[in-house]
C-alpha cells in the first residue's frame, strides 16, 4: 500500500521542524477524525457480519482506529484510508476468532468467507443490516437513538451527550445497555424478512426523525435548535435512501427533513428568539436544500404505492416551500393533507397540526373547535404546544384573558428557554391589549419589530398606511372593526388582482394577531388565485410600445432590457452601475444562488450610456425622488451621487401597466413578467428554434 509521507525531505534537523511536526500531526489527526466519521459504519457493519456481535465489532473497529492514530502520524495517511482501516479491522477480527474456543469451526468459516468474498463486498447491505439492528424495536427509543449515532454516525459518547443535554455517563450506559440487550435477545445480523420489513423500516425512520426533531426543535436548553443533530439525521437519511432506493417512505422522510432544514436560518431572530413560519424571511430559506427536498419527493413518487405518513408530511412541507410568500400558502390543500395523515396516523399531535391548518384555512373558530376536543387527551396532558395553539386561536377571537392563561401554561410546560420567553411575551402582549393606543401608534410599533425583515416591513407598510389614511391614524385602535376594514378593502383593492388582495388581507390578519384585537380580516374572504400564465405581448403591441414618444428614458431603458435579456424584473432592477460591462453588453447581479450575468442587445446598448451618465456607483434604475428620513433604504440601495433610492418593483410594474392599458385588449395593462416572456416566445418561434 502506497503511503503519502507527512513531511518533506530535508526538514529534519532544521529549526522549523519542531513547529512543522506537531502541525503535521494535527493535520493527520484531523484526517483520521474525518475518515472515521464516514467509514466507521461500513467497518462496524462488515465486522458484525464476521463476528455476529455488535459490541465486539465496535471494539475491533476501535482497535483499528487506535492503530491508525499510532502509525499514520509517522508513516503518512494511506492513499485509501478507509480500506486501510477495513483491512486492519478484519485482521483483528480474524485474530480474535482464532483465539476463540470454537477454533476449528471458525477456521472453516474464515476460509470459506475469504474464498467467497472480501469484507468490503456487500458492505452496503451490511450497513443497512446495522441500521436495522441499531433501531431494533426491542430497544427503548433513547437507546436506539444513542446507538445509531454511535455506530452509524461515528459520534463519541461525549458528542451525543452534548447534543441531547445529558451526561456522558448516561449516554455510555444507554449504549452499553443496548448492546447487552441485542446480545441477550440474540438479534440476528440480517435484513428482516418481507412480512416484517415495513414495521422494522418504520422503526428506523422513527429513530432518524427523532434525531432530526431534537435538533430542529430542541426539547430543552438555551437554544431553539441544535444544528449538528439535524445534519447528522440528514446524513443518515440520505445514506438510508441510497441503501433502500425503492422505499417511498425513506425518500419521503429525506424530503421532509431537507425542506424543514432549509428554514433553519430564518427560524430565529437576532437574539435567538423564535420566528413563526408566517413571519419568516423566505429569502433566507436555503434553496439548495429545498431543491434536494423536491428531488427526494419525486423519487418517493417514482417508487410508487399509496403515500405513507412521511410522504404525506413531505407533501405538506412542499406546499409551504412552493409558496413564495406566507400569503400564498394554500392552507386548504395543507388541511386536506393533514386529513389524509390523520386517517393513517390518528395521533393527537397530528390532529393538533390539522387544527392549525384548518384554523388558517377557515378561521380561528374552526381550529379552536378541534383543539378543544384534544384538551382531555392524556397523551397531550403536558404538551406545551397544545396550550400554545389554543392561546393563539383565543387571541385571534378576542378572548384575551383566556389566551393569556394558555400562553402562561405553555411557557410553564416547555423546557426550552427561547420558546418559554416567546410564550411569556405573547401572554404579556395579550394582557396590555394596547389600551388607549391609536391605530397610527399601533401600526408604527408593529412595523418597528426587530423580527421583521425589510421586505416584510415594506409589504405590511403599504397595507397599514392605507388603513391609517382611510380610517384616520388618530382613531383609537379599539374602535377599528372588521366591518370598517371591509370598507377599506372595498375602496382600495376591490379591483386588485387576487394575489394583491390576499397579500393585504394576510397583513391585516398578522397585525390583528400581534395587537391582540378581534380579527380585522374576519369579513374578508380569501380570493382564489389563478395559476395560468398570461400570454406574452404580441409583436404589434411591442412595436407600438417602442414607438411611444412620451416614454421616460428610465422606463424605455428598463423595458428594452427586459425584452432583450428575458430576465426577471426584480433581477434587472437589482443591477448596479459598477457591475455593468458596457463593452460586452452584460451586467452582473448577485442573487441568493450566487452571481448571474444579464446580457442585452443593441437597443439596450444605445440607451444605457445616457442613463448612467455622470454616475459611477449605486442602483442603475433610480426612484423619482429622494427617500424620506423615516424610510431610508439600505446603503446598497442608495445612489451616492444623487441620494435617490432604487426603483421598486411595485412602482415599475405600476408604470408599465399604466403605459400599456391602451395596448392590452383587456384594458388591464400588461405586466413586466409578460414583457420578459415575450423574449422567450420570440426565441422559441424564431426559424433557428424550429
Amino acid at each position: 500500500m502506497t503511503l503519502r509521507k507527512s513531511a518533506a525531505p530535508g526538514l529534519h534537523g532544521s529549526r522549523g521542524s519542531a513547529l512543522i511536526v506537531p502541525m503535521v500531526a494535527r493535520n493527520v489527526h484531523g484526517a483520521i477524525d474525518a475518515v472515521w466519521k464516514f467509514e466507521s459504519a461500513r467497518i462496524i457493519a462488515g465486522l458484525t457480519r464476521m463476528v455476529r456481535d455488535v459490541g465486539l465489532a465496535e471494539e475491533l473497529a476501535q482497535d483499528a482506529l487506535v492503530a491508525a492514530l499510532e502509525q499514520w502520524p509517522g508513516q503518512g495517511v494511506p492513499d485509501n484510508p478507509g480500506a486501510w482501516l477495513m483491512t486492519t479491522a478484519k485482521r483483528r477480527a480474524i485474530d480474535h476468532i482464532r483465539r476463540g474456543e470454537r477454533l476449528e469451526r471458525k477456521h472453516e468459516e474464515i476460509a470459506h468467507a475469504l474464498e467467497q468474498q472480501s469484507l468490503e463486498e456487500g458492505v452496503d447491505d451490511d450497513v443497512l443490516r446495522l441500521m436495522f439492528i441499531s433501531c431494533h424495536p426491542v430497544l427503548p427509543a433513547e437507546a436506539r437513538a444513542a446507538l445509531t449515532l454511535r455506530l452509524l454516525g461515528g459520534l463519541t459518547a461525549l458528542e451525543i451527550a452534548r447534543a441531547f443535554l445529558v451526561s456522558e455517563r448516561a449516554v455510555a450506559q444507554r449504549i452499553a445497555g443496548a448492546k447487552r440487550t441485542l446480545a441477550e435477545e440474540r438479534v440476528p445480523f440480517e435484513l428482516p424478512p418481507g412480512p416484517e420489513l415495513a414495521g422494522r423500516l418504520a422503526s428506523v425512520l422513527e429513530v432518524i426523525y427523532l434525531i432530526f426533531n431534537e435538533g430542529y426543535s430542541a426539547t430543552s436548553g438555551d437554544d431553539l435548535m441544535r444544528p449538528s443533530l439535524c445534519l447528522e439525521a440528514l446524513r443518515l437519511g440520505r445514506l438510508l435512501a441510497e441503501l433502500a432506493p425503492r422505499q417511498a417512505e425513506v425518500h419521503g422522510l429525506v424530503a421532509l427533513m431537507e425542506i424543514q432544514a432549509s428554514r433553519s436560518a430564518a427560524r430565529t431572530g437576532p437574539s435567538g428568539e423564535p420566528i413563526q413560519l408566517h413571519e419568516q424571511n423566505r429569502g433566507r430559506w436555503d434553496q439548495l436544500l429545498i431543491r434536494r427536498g423536491f428531488a427526494a419527493m419525486l423519487r418517493a413518487r417514482e417508487a410508487g404505492g399509496p403515500p405513507g405518513p412521511y410522504v404525506l408530511q413531505a407533501a405538506i412541507a412542499v406546499s409551504h416551500a412552493q409558496a413564495k410568500t406566507a400569503q400564498e400558502t394554500d392552507w386548504g390543500q395543507i388541511a386536506a393533507l393533514y386529513g389524509a395523515l390523520v386517517r393513517l396516523v390518528p395521533s393527537p399531535v397530528v390532529q393538533l397540526n390539522r387544527a392549525v391548518a384548518l384554523g388558517m384555512a377557515r378561521g380561528p373558530q374552526a381550529g379552536l373547535d378541534i383543539v378543544d376536543t384534544l384538551t382531555s387527551d392524556p397523551a397531550l396532558k403536558n404538551y406545551h404546544l397544545l396550550s400554545g395553539v389554543r392561546g393563539d386561536f383565543l387571541a385571534k377571537l378576542g378572548r384575551h384573558d383566556e389566551a393569556r392563561t394558555e400562553f402562561e401554561r405553555a411557557a410553564s410546560l416547555t423546557h426550552n428557554a427561547p420558546e418559554r420567553a416567546f410564550l411569556l411575551k405573547r401572554a404579556a402582549t395579550g394582557t396590555t391589549r394596547l389600551a388607549g393606543v391609536t391605530l397610527g401608534q399601533a401600526a408604527e410599533r408593529f412595523l418597528a419589530r426587530e423580527d421583521l425583515d425589510a421586505e416584510t416591513i415594506r409589504s405590511y407598510g403599504q397595507t397599514l398606511r392605507r388603513m391609517c389614511l382611510d380610517l384616520g391614524a388618530g382613531t383609537p385602535l379599539a374602535e377599528v372593526t372588521a366591518g370598517k376594514m371591509s370598507t377599506v378593502f372595498a375602496v382600495a383593492w376591490n379591483g386588485a388582482a387576487a394575489k394583491t388582495w390576499n397579500r393585504h388581507r394576510a397583513a391585516v390578519r398578522s397585525f390583528s394577531a400581534w395587537a391582540s384585537v378581534d380579527d380585522l380580516s374576519a369579513g374578508l374572504a380569501r380570493k382564489p388565485e389563478s395559476r395560468e400564465r398570461r400570454p406574452s405581448i404580441g409583436p404589434p403591441q411591442l412595436d407600438a410600445l417602442w414607438e411611444r414618444p412620451d416614454t421616460a428614458p428610465r422606463e424605455k431603458m428598463l423595458w428594452r432590457l427586459l425584452h432583450e435579456s428575458a430576465a426577471a424584473a426584480r433581477t434587472a432592477l437589482s443591477l448596479n452601475v459598477e457591475d455593468l460591462d458596457l463593452e460586452n453588453r452584460r451586467g452582473r447581479v448577485t442573487t441568493k444562488n450566487g452571481p448571474v450575468w444579464l446580457s442585452w442587445r443593441s437597443g439596450t446598448a444605445r440607451l444605457l450610456p445616457h442613463l448612467v451618465e455622470g454616475r459611477t456607483r449605486g442602483p442603475l434604475f433610480l426612484a423619482d425622488r429622494r427617500p424620506a428620513p423615516a424610510r431610508m433604504p439600505r446603503p446598497a440601495d442608495l445612489c451616492p451621487d444623487t441620494g435617490r433610492g432604487r426603483l421598486s418593483y411595485e412602482r415599475a410594474e405600476y408604470l408599465f401597466k399604466q403605459a400599456t392599458r391602451s395596448l392590452d385588449p383587456s384594458g388591464a395593462g400588461y405586466t413586466l413578467h409578460q414583457l420578459s416572456h415575450s423574449a422567450f416566445d420570440r426565441r422559441r418561434d424564431s426559424p433557428a428554434a424550429r
